[in-house]
């Protein structure tokens, strides 16, 4: 199957050699075409060019995209979006003055999703989680990662990472698993830490690693949830397994939860809304991702991540959405760019860089995703007819995607 498309207005995020990564200076530069077209054979990026260089080929299928921008499609490297059920019932009570500590201590947060977790079939949790998968796909997100932590069982674990790789074998996106068992303590080890940490170390991460279940292995360093010491050990213990780490750090405070990461070499550590200059300055010449979640920041009204300082300092830094129910109820990353560029004061170049090469670099696929080069998966956005991808952030309320290829398929 060969698609070409044509008359592209401009093509964004095109590299000609392969790159991992843009840090730094770096994520201000978004290399295009003008008036180009595209050429996808089966399901990876053939060619590209101008139009004046247009080879002269036959194809099975040709789309017109005057006026229209083409770029890749988005990587969101941080989502929680197999959950059952929803906290409309804590949006309200944020609204009436509760805190997101306050609702967690009296059972709401992260241990009122995983009772109701406990409490539905993997069926039900598979038919809810896949109309959020459709929705993100259709928002132009062509690669996510998803990760469990709503389960705090080693039945509810398994039964999220299950879903989460029948959801990678039934659709078209690209999907990375997370175990993400260190998400909070649940009821029943309040006051037994120790048997919770043996719990996931001795008996969930074993059946995860013989199943082949998870890619990544995430904890939940914060006050009130995992120390940065049990955070080191539960690392090592999915090192062990065969799992890279991709942390939760610096939502609320900054306990050293970014240097643990950087010494267990995690691929990213993620929220950063809380960022001290020692912060910024370990992070720098590593091979970790910073990532930000703007939605996040936005749906708690907590500070964002301090993007143009991070940047400044030399640093990568990429954009996720964290789409879960009850602190960021949203997979789009549309907003998520927009909200980066209007909230966080970065550059259209500088969001689009974050939420695709960067994004893919979060998720260990750089070397597929994230950008117009020969070879790397067709994934793309196709965007309705604008004047300049500026109006991509700068129009935060409308949906400019006019279509989205994934496996070098037109979506329905």
């Amino acid at each position: 199957m060969t698609t070409l498309i044509v008359n592209i207005k401009e093509l964004l995020q095109i590299r000609e050699t392969p790159i991992s990564k843009v840090s730094g200076a770096e994520m201000a530069a978004l290399p295009t075409i003008k008036n180009a077209f595209l050429l996808i054979k089966d399901d990876l990026i053939s060619d590209f060019g101008t139009m004046n260089n247009l080879p002269k080929i036959e194809v099975d299928k040709t789309i017109d995209a005057s006026g229209k921008m083409v770029l890749p499609s988005w990587c969101d490297s941080h989502t929680h979006i197999v959950y059952a059920g929803n906290r409309e019932q804590e949006f309200v009570d944020r609204i009436n003055g509760l805190t997101y500590e306050e609702i967690a201590n009296r059972g709401g947060g992260i241990l009122n999703s995983a009772k109701k977790l406990n409490e539905t079939s993997e069926d039900e949790i598979y038919n809810q989680s896949k109309e959020r998968l459709e929705e993100i796909m259709q928002l132009g997100t062509g690669a996510v990662e998803i990760k469990s932590g709503y389960g705090l069982t080693v039945e509810g674990e398994l039964k999220m990472l299950r879903v989460i790789k029948q959801l990678a074998q039934n659709y078209p996106i690209t999907i990375k698993a997370t175990f993400l068992g260190a998400h909070a303590f649940p009821t029943a080890f309040k006051d037994n830490k120790k048997g919770y940490i043996d719990l996931i170390i001795n008996e969930m991460l074993p059946e995860i690693a013989k199943n082949k279940l998870a890619d990544f292995i995430d904890v939940f360093c914060e006050t009130g949830y995992f120390s940065v010491e049990e955070t080191e050990q539960i690392m090592q213990a999915g090192i062990q397994f065969g799992l890279k780490p991709k942390i939760h750090v610096n939502q609320f405070n900054s306990i050293g939860g970014i240097q643990a990461g950087i010494k267990y070499n995690a691929l990213s550590v993620d929220h950063l809304e809380i960022m001290k200059p020692d912060d910024i300055e370990a992070l720098k010449e590593t091979v970790t991702m910073p990532v930000a979640l703007p939605s996040c920041s936005y749906f708690l009204s907590i500070p964002y991540t301090p993007a143009r300082e991070m940047i400044s300092a030399g640093l990568p830094l990429a954009l996720a959405t964290d789409f879960n129910p009850g602190t960021t109820p949203s997979g789009n990353m549309n907003f998520v760019v927009a909200t980066a560029c209007i909230k966080m004061k970065m550059t259209p170049e500088e969001a689009i860089n974050a939420a695709t090469i960067n994004g893919a670099y979060a998720m260990g696929i750089s070397q597929t995703h994230g950008s117009i080069t020969k070879g790397k998966k067709a994934n793309l956005i196709i965007t309705k007819p604008i004047h300049s991808y500026y109006q991509l952030p700068y129009a935060f309320g409308s949906n400019l995607i006019d279509s989205v290829i994934l496996d070098g398929i037109l979506l329905d």
